[in-house]
C-alpha cells in the first residue's frame, strides 16, 4: 500500500508539475502576447508621432512659403510703383535745368526794336520759344496760373507784398518770374507780388 500511496503521490505531483508547467506556459503566451500588444502599441504611437511631427513640418514650411509669397509680391508692387514713378518725373532734372533758358529767351523777347532785321529776328526766337515750350509741355511740363490768383504757398513765392485796391487781399497782383511744375510735382514756384 505504501507503494500505491507513493505512486498516488507522483502522480498528483506530476499533475501538479503538469499544471504549474501549463499554467507557466499560458503565463509565458499571454506575457508575450502583451509584449507583442505593447511593442504594436508603441510601433503605433511611433509611427502617429512621425506623422503628426510631418504635417507640423508641412504646416511649418507651409506658412515659410506663403510668407516668401507674400514678401516676393510687396517687393514687386514696390518696384513697379518706383518704376512708374521714375517714368512720369524722369524728365524733371532736365526741365529744371531748362528753366533758366526758358527765362532767359522771355526776357529777350520782351525787348523791342524798330529795325526790320530785328523784328524778323524776334519773330525767329518767338518761334523757337513757342516750339520749345509745345514740345515740353508734350513731357509734362506745366506753367503754373499765378496772375490774379489767390496767393497759394505750395506755388507761388511771395517776393514783394502790394496796396491794390483793384485786387482783394492776398491776391498776386504780379507776376515776376513764371513757376512751373511737372505734372503735380513743383520744379520752381512762381515768384509773385502779393496784394495785402
Amino acid at each position: 500500500m505504501a507503494e500505491k500511496d507513493q505512486s498516488v503521490n507522483n502522480e498528483e505531483v506530476a499533475e501538479n508539475e503538469d499544471a504549474t508547467v501549463n499554467s507557466n506556459t499560458e503565463e509565458d503566451t499571454q506575457s508575450t502576447e502583451n509584449t507583442e500588444n505593447v511593442q504594436n502599441g508603441s510601433e503605433e504611437n511611433q509611427e502617429e508621432n512621425e506623422i503628426q511631427q510631418l504635417k507640423d513640418e508641412l504646416k511649418e514650411q507651409e506658412e515659410k512659403y506663403l510668407r516668401l509669397y507674400a514678401e516676393f509680391e510687396n517687393y514687386k508692387r514696390r518696384i513697379q510703383k518706383e518704376n512708374q514713378t521714375l517714368k512720369t518725373y524722369q524728365a524733371q532734372s532736365v526741365l529744371t535745368d531748362i528753366l533758366p533758358t526758358i527765362d532767359n529767351i522771355e526776357r529777350a523777347l520782351q525787348i523791342e526794336g524798330e529795325d526790320e532785321s530785328f523784328k524778323s529776328l524776334q519773330k525767329g526766337v518767338q518761334m523757337v520759344y513757342e516750339s520749345l515750350l509745345r514740345a515740353l509741355e508734350e513731357n509734362g511740363l506745366e506753367k503754373i496760373e499765378a496772375l490774379g490768383q489767390q496767393f497759394d504757398p505750395n506755388f507761388h513765392q511771395a517776393v514783394m507784398q502790394d496796396s491794390d485796391d483793384s485786387y482783394e487781399s492776398g491776391e498776386v497782383t504780379q507776376e515776376l518770374q513764371t513757376g512751373y511744375k511737372l505734372k503735380d510735382r513743383v520744379l520752381r514756384p512762381s515768384m509773385v507780388k502779393v496784394n495785402q
